[in-house]
């Protein structure tokens, strides 16, 4: 047996069967699509602040699911291994807001249809659904969901009280009312004018109200 033929395997025959220009070819358009997911994600987000790791994950997420599928869909027997692999594999993350579910699956699909080598596909369907993602977070309401908590003194203050609410806010309704020794505490949903909360002000300023909290709502805090 010589030199040659002790490293003569089907293990390293097989390294060659793959091409390095499409593999720089499909890194590169899901490095470019999964930047793009990243821009539509810090566009359509909810709040003020982005999970910074989260946005870098879908970026990763988009490579390396394309690196595995370029390798799997090049050998039948390596499918086969990955799957074994991967199935004992468990991820813990909390996800914060349901739409970041879409952007872990969108992200995994890019790589996956990039890896498989429809690029037009995936070109043309992460644009689809930025798009559309895109136009729904536009239509997003103005006059934003707020909760208003009082605590009274008596029932005079109550009134006083409720009366510039109406006249500060577009709507509003009482969602639960507690009376006890120590006075009255007032629960209420409401919607601003043009996000106006000087209201607050003036009720703070009536007799007989000891503390105003106004708590932004989104509609998941309170059943």
């Amino acid at each position: 047996m010589s030199f040659n033929d002790i490293f003569k395997s089907s293990f390293l025959e097989s390294v060659s069967e793959f091409s390095v220009i499409d593999t720089f070819l499909g890194l590169a358009v899901a490095l470019i699509i999964s930047m793009f997911i990243f821009v539509i994600y810090k566009k359509t987000l909810a709040g003020v602040m982005y999970s910074e790791s989260f946005a870098l994950t879908l970026v990763g997420l988009s490579l390396v699911t394309t690196l595995v599928i370029m390798a799997v869909t090049s050998n039948v027997v390596l499918s086969l291994g990955m799957v074994g692999a991967l199935s004992i594999v468990r991820f813990r993350a909390a996800i914060k807001e349901p739409i970041e579910i879409v952007f872990l699956f969108w992200a995994l699909a890019t790589g996956i249809v990039i890896g498989a080598g429809m690029i037009p596909l995936a070109i043309i369907g992460s644009a689809i659904i930025g798009v559309i993602l895109l136009l729904f977070a536009n239509r997003k309401r103005h006059n934003n969901p707020y909760i208003l908590v009082l605590n009274l003194q008596d029932e005079k203050a109550e009134e006083a009280a409720l009366n510039i609410m109406k006249q500060g806010v577009e709507q509003y309704a009482v969602k639960s009312k507690t009376v006890n020794a120590a006075g009255i505490e007032l629960t209420a949903e409401l919607r601003t004018k043009d996000a106006a909360t000087a209201f607050i002000n003036r009720i703070h300023d009536v007799p007989g109200v000891d503390n105003v909290t106004l708590v932004s709502y989104n509609g998941e805090y309170m059943s």
